[in-house]
């Protein structure tokens, strides 16, 4: 007989849930979330190899792919979306892809994970190569779609992650880099979309910031990169120079201003009051980043 896998198992901490207070009902639920902090945790030192890979994959001019079914695909996509606004990264960096396609995100296809073929596809759509980093995402760890992909993936020697909640994932036979996200049962039977995507989130997240922070797209622990595509941001942007450099904030305005919204830019201009040329020199030395930028300054002034 085949062992149920944890994440479709019941949860004796939510019987008879449908009996209690909307009271009980949160803090059942509120419960078992606690938990997935530390769950997450458990999975660090995996995390840390396989964003230490993707950010060589970066740094290469390689791209990273998310893919998975349901809400681990809306997941994946999601955290592939927030990166352009974040940091400024070009959208094709992180691309996350759903069985179904982007219909899919607003509405279920049916047996689109069953398909074995439909995430190579669209890999291959998309210019895959062994450059690039696939990441499957996939509760259960079973989902034939993300399965093929990875096994296209690794066909062409691209380093594979997995992000799964369950044990015995198959997904887990296929990756380089495996996450396991031990979260167990669901306070709904089966309804993957609560501890186990909670989890899930967490790890995406970790891994694009931390990727992020590596290459350079964080001073100190502000978003340099941000891109000032509002008046929200515009305005958030000549704050964050301000307090970065303390310079003020018509200083900072003006700055923001001559660099041509160039948050880094305008930063080496403020602290260092140079004009638009000399800061981009000083960035190119310092390979875009700030506090190499300022170790270039203080070289050159002294020769």
């Amino acid at each position: 007989m085949t062992a149920i896998p944890a994440t479709e198992q019941r949860n004796p901490a939510s019987y008879q849930i449908d009996t209690k207070s909307t009271k009980e009902i949160l803090s059942i639920i509120n419960n078992e979330d606690k938990k997935i902090a530390s769950v997450v945790e458990s999975s660090i030192p995996q995390l840390a190899d396989l964003i230490d890979c993707l950010v060589d994959v970066f740094k290469k001019g390689g791209r990273l792919f998310y893919l998975g079914a349901g809400t681990s695909g809306r997941l994946g996509v999601l955290d592939a979306s927030e990166c352009p606004p974040t940091y400024g990264v070009s959208p094709d960096m992180v691309q996350g892809l759903i069985a179904g396609g982007d219909t899919a995100l607003r509405k279920s296809v049916e047996g689109a994970e069953d398909d074995k073929n439909h995430g190579i596809d669209q890999l291959k759509e998309a210019g895959f190569s062994r450059s690039d980093m696939l990441v499957g995402i996939t509760a259960s760890g079973s989902a034939p779609y993300v399965l093929g992909a990875m096994e296209y993936a690794r066909s062409l020697g691209s380093p594979v992650g997995a992000i799964s909640c369950n044990k015995d994932s198959s997904t887990f036979n296929l990756a380089d880099f495996a996450i396991f996200l031990p979260v167990g049962p669901e306070i709904v039977t089966g309804s993957t979309r609560m501890k186990s995507g909670t989890a899930q989130k967490m790890a995406l997240n970790m891994i694009t910031t931390t990727a992020m922070i590596k290459l350079g797209k964080v001073y100190n622990n502000f978003m340099i990169d941000l891109m000032p595509v509002n008046a929200k941001l515009v305005e958030r942007s000549k704050r964050l120079i301000n307090e970065i450099t303390g310079c003020g904030e018509e200083k900072a305005a003006k700055a923001f201003e001559d660099s041509g919204h160039k948050i880094r830019t305008a930063i080496i201009m403020a602290s260092l009051d140079v004009d638009k040329e000399k800061a981009e020199h000083l960035l190119e030395k310092g390979r875009g980043n700030i506090n190499l930028a300022l170790d270039a300054y203080k070289t050159e002034t002294k020769e």
